[in-house]
């Protein structure tokens, strides 16, 4: 299969990533957000009197164009590492490979950062910790994808020592259960949340930081599969004579 083709199929299924990603934040964080904001308007006006410049439609209308952009994005480069670990991951056909893939990045990108520097609404959040919180996301995404290589290297170390496979893939497990672990007992602890906020409207926005996430991260795995699996068949067919 031509690079090329991969990388077109790559965009492609990180476009419709984006509109998955788009819509679930329409439908389903955006409301949660809402909600974070009445809080935040509730607050004595001395504590966060400030001049609108951009309203919240336009908010919105951005952070649905960035997801489309972001998956377009996220797609080519879904489809880089594809090409270039393709041959060493697990499955026996390609679309098992990408769906391996895709949850690989979900976990690494996503689950395992949302352990370390769980998601907010705008109610919540020093101000004056955003650059500790974001260098703790990247490093949490570093040490994830630097896990993930270690338990792929694990795995194939123990198939030439260990007959059984679900010997292998249970010490493989326990040891990537203790690698989190120890990740998260050396990170600091999150933010504390005020007072104000219902905890209901901290987990609300947590998993629907999350199913956004999942949405965008599910379509790219399942149509970039797709398109693969169906350019595989295309080559093999018998040309008829």
């Amino acid at each position: 299969m031509r690079f090329s083709h991969l990388l077109r199929h790559g965009a492609l299924a990180g476009a419709v990533a984006g509109v998955s990603a788009a819509s679930v934040l329409w439908l389903v964080v955006e409301p949660v957000i809402r909600r974070a904001l009445a809080v935040e308007d509730a607050r004595p006006s001395h504590e966060h009197a400030h001049e609108e410049l951009v309203t919240r439609g336009q908010q919105v209308v951005a952070g649905i164009l960035t997801a489309g952009i972001v998956g377009v994005l996220f797609g080519v480069a879904f489809a880089v590492v594809f090409a270039k670990a393709r041959h060493r991951l697990p499955g026996r056909t390609d679309q098992g490979r990408v769906a391996v893939l895709a949850a690989i990045g979900y976990a690494v990108f996503i689950l395992l950062p949302a352990l370390t520097v769980p998601a907010n609404p705008p109610s919540v959040g020093d101000p004056d910790t955003v650059t500790r919180r974001t260098l703790l996301y990247l490093l949490t995404i570093l040490v994830g994808a630097l896990l993930a290589g270690l338990l792929f290297a694990a795995d194939r170390w123990l198939g030439g020592r260990v007959g059984r496979d679900a010997v292998r893939r249970t010490a493989v497990v326990l040891l990537g259960a203790a690698a989190v672990t120890a990740l998260l007992v050396v990170m600091p602890a999150p933010d504390p949340i005020p007072g104000d906020v219902p905890a209901a409207l901290i987990w609300d926005f947590r998993m629907a930081s999350l199913a956004q996430l999942a949405a965008m991260w599910g379509a790219l795995g399942l149509v970039f599969g797709l398109l693969v699996d169906q350019e595989e068949a295309t080559v093999r067919e018998p040309v008829a004579v």
